[in-house]
């Protein structure tokens, strides 16, 4: 890959194996727009406009610097996700299809907290609602970013009762916010550790937290702190696996679980007829 300056931001060549609508806009994040004419949003305190056209990626009001140390990153372009789907494909017929249908998502690096606090909303809920109670929650508790506002952090948030939070309209997921924003920042709950903690105990420190289950701690792990072992299984995902892989658990999908779950979930979602 070659970055560099534009006028409005800069370009980066050779990016394959991206398709911003199935990365941005399929339920790992839920703070990008589609303006028609790129993916704008807000991420460690950056407002940008992402834009993929064939192979070259270009971000308006990004830094060389930015795109290094932060977009890089937060797109995962250092995965070769190509190899990865040869190997996954090998799994089962229907992964091979599914993989090859949903080729342009990438697993998201986001900020552990973002991942956490947005997944905790989205339980019971469906993505144009989450996306409402995030962008409100950023209105109101958030610092000014550009146009819009940054994610607010855990000390932030802890400072708050569940009442404060009546504005976001999350209902009873208020006071799982508010508890997780309190042990994330008194350090009971340490989101840096689930880096590197066996699995089966990363999940264990996140599930400390009030309204914290096995799918939101899978959720989390996978899209904030990439650990793409990782396979969170909602209803779509349970009525996939009934259906179109009634052989396979989730720990048959192997090291990069959490990959091959998203081309399931997305191609899933795409093709209801299979599930008729």
């Amino acid at each position: 890959m070659e970055c560099v300056k534009t006028d409005t931001g800069v370009k980066i060549d050779g990016v394959n194996d991206l398709d911003l609508a199935q990365t941005l806009d399929c339920g790992q994040s839920f703070r990008w727009v589609d303006t028609g004419s790129g993916f704008k949003g807000i991420a460690f305190n950056r407002e940008v406009t992402m834009r993929h056209e064939k192979t070259t990626l270009y971000i308006d009001n990004s830094t060389e610097e930015d795109f290094e140390n932060i977009w890089k990153s937060y797109l995962d372009l250092d995965l070769d996700y190509g190899i990865i789907r040869d190997e996954i494909s090998r799994l089962h017929p229907v992964l091979k299809e599914a993989s090859a249908y949903a080729s342009g998502i990438r697993i998201l690096r986001q900020e552990p907290w973002e991942a956490l606090c947005t997944f905790i909303i989205s339980q019971n809920n469906n993505i144009k609602r989450i996306k409402g109670i995030v962008a409100r929650l950023c209105d109101n508790f958030g610092e000014k970013v550009g146009s819009g506002y940054s994610f607010p952090t855990a000390e932030r948030l802890s400072k708050l009762r569940a009442e404060d939070l009546e504005p976001l309209r999350a209902g009873f997921r208020n006071k799982y916010i508010i508890d997780a924003a309190q042990k994330v920042s008194n350090g009971e709950v340490n989101l840096k550790i689930c880096r590197t903690l066996p699995y089966d105990d990363a999940r264990a420190e996140l599930m400390k937290i009030k309204g914290v289950g096995v799918k939101v701690a899978d959720c989390a792990l996978l899209f904030g702190l990439h650990r793409i072992e990782a396979f969170p299984v909602d209803v779509w995902m349970k009525r996939a696996l009934e259906t179109l892989f009634p052989e396979m658990t989730a720990a048959d999908f192997g090291d990069y679980a959490g990959i091959a779950q998203q081309y399931i979930f997305h191609y899933s979602r795409m093709h209801p007829e299979l599930f008729e």
